[in-house]
């Protein structure tokens, strides 16, 4: 991908700094309009050509991506791949400690789809990886294999940290370094930072949450 940078990536996602709450409850100081990556098929069918050559070697028989944007990002590897193709949804579900709210779910018809199978997780950018994570666990409910998760970036370690604490392979195109915080350690908040919920998840995490 030596026509690529990160920097290209973060562009075209809109990246910009600031004080953000983040699906999985965590505060950021990055914000990515992750729905403005897909607006240029033939570019980002590129990318995904690259992360496919990287997890051939898995042999995988199932693809699976969250929804919205890593199920479109999934779709494109599977199809260079040959594989099938396979989506989870999000749901809410309760958080004692206030982080990852959001559970994902593989609807009913894909779940004898990737049952038994050798499977990937795909998605296009993993920060926090509520969605990877959320997908990871229903898929591992299914009877589904999975071997490796595969993303267009990674932002900052949790996806590395996460991959190896199931002992699989994590397989990343970019990466930049970003920082996390637990809301009552997050030190924009001790500093008086407005906090931006751009996507509205401060509902799904409680008023409390935050």
């Amino acid at each position: 991908m030596t026509e690529h940078s990160p920097a290209d990536v973060l562009k075209q996602t809109g990246a910009r700094e600031g004080h953000f709450l983040l699906e999985s409850g965590h505060h950021g100081d990055l914000w990515l309009d992750l729905e403005l990556l897909c607006t240029f098929p033939r570019r980002l069918q590129a990318l995904c050509s690259d992360l496919a050559r990287r997890l051939q070697p898995f042999q995988i028989e199932v693809i699976c991506g969250p929804l919205v944007e890593g199920a479109f990002v999934a779709l494109l590897v599977a199809s260079e791949l040959d594989a099938a193709s396979a989506y989870s949804e999000r749901f809410s579900q309760s958080a004692n400690d206030g982080l990852f709210p959001a559970g994902y779910r593989v609807p009913r018809p894909l779940r004898e789809v990737v049952r038994g199978k050798r499977t990937a997780i795909v998605n296009d950018v993993i920060n926090a990886g509520s969605a990877v994570r959320g997908t990871f666990e229903d898929l591992r409910a299914c009877g589904a294999h999975t071997l490796a998760i595969g993303t267009l970036l990674t932002l900052g370690d949790s996806a590395q940290d996460f991959a190896h604490s199931e002992n699989v392979s994590l397989e990343t195109l970019l990466h930049v370094p970003n920082r996390l915080w637990k809301p009552a350690e997050c030190p924009l908040c001790a500093r008086g930072v407005p906090l931006e919920d751009i996507a509205g998840f401060r509902h799904s995490l409680g008023e409390g949450a935050v």
